[in-house]
């Protein structure tokens, strides 16, 4: 975008200071309860509206769709949902989701893809640990040096 002007060079380098790399939505389920919540009791007071309870099979939905508009998109059906709601229970309407609820391995595209996913969860799973006992490699069954050269060609890089 800067070699095209449509991107000041000096502003990226200010903003390029400290990247900050946030993983899509649909790879971070453990936070999609809490910002469920978030945005419910947000709308909620901004509306002036009791909700106080989600039920646990909406909440089970939501963690497990797949979220392609990513955080937007989850903000906006709950907004959506706070509008609609009668009562104190939040009523999401769960026909809005675009896609029944995907298993992680159907959204898979390619076998690279598939590859690539596998090793993000083993990574994050030993808190990016590479090598050791304990380490990545060894829970995937293969060398450092392999995983490392794996890693790359794949463009996994430890989030900052």
């Amino acid at each position: 975008m800067m070699e095209a002007g449509l991107f000041r060079s000096e502003l990226y380098y200010r903003l390029h200071v400290f990247p900050i790399t946030v993983p899509p939505l649909r790879e971070r389920q453990e936070d999609i309860p809490v910002l469920v919540r978030y945005f419910a009791q947000r709308y909620a007071t901004r509306m002036k509206k009791p909700i106080e309870t989600i039920p646990t099979k909406t909440m089970d939905h939501l963690a497990h769709y797949h979220w392609p508009g990513n955080i937007r998109e989850l903000e906006n059906l709950i907004e959506r949902a706070v509008i609609l709601s009668q009562g104190s229970e939040l009523s999401v309407p769960l026909t809005e989701l675009k896609t029944a609820i995907p298993t992680q391995r159907k959204l898979l595209a390619t076998l690279e893809g598939a590859e690539r996913d596998h090793i993000l969860h083993a990574l994050r799973d030993t808190k990016w640990v590479i090598g050791g006992s304990s380490g990545t490699a060894a829970c995937l069954g293969m060398k450092r040096t392999t995983l490392i050269s794996k890693m790359k060609k794949l463009g996994i890089s430890r989030p900052t």
